[in-house]
């Protein structure tokens, strides 16, 4: 039970040697941005914003497609259909 004072001091060096962090394993770390060159890397980031830029244009162009054929629906319907869509209760107007 009792811990001689060798012993504590190699419990201490123990945990100290555990956090140290590692230089070598950092140093070994490379991106794939410091490994491409600089061009190829504005070529990259170049053709990223030109399909963002076509996923926009894409999404608008379904946008109004779809405004434009709600549109056409509303035009081309009958009286029927309209009377049906109207909240007004018809019956008290008789």
């Amino acid at each position: 039970m009792f811990k001689l004072k060798g012993e504590i001091k190699m419990a201490k060096t123990k945990k100290q040697q555990k956090y140290q962090p590692k230089k070598e394993k950092q140093d070994e770390k490379l991106t794939l941005k410091d490994s491409l060159n600089q061009d190829i890397l504005l070529k990259l980031k170049q053709a990223q914003h030109d399909l963002v830029q076509k996923e926009e244009n894409e999404k608008l162009q379904e946008e109004e497609r779809k405004r434009e054929e709600r549109r056409r629906k509303e035009k081309n319907k009958s009286f029927e259909e309209l009377l049906n869509e109207n909240p007004m209760d018809w019956k008290k107007f008789k």
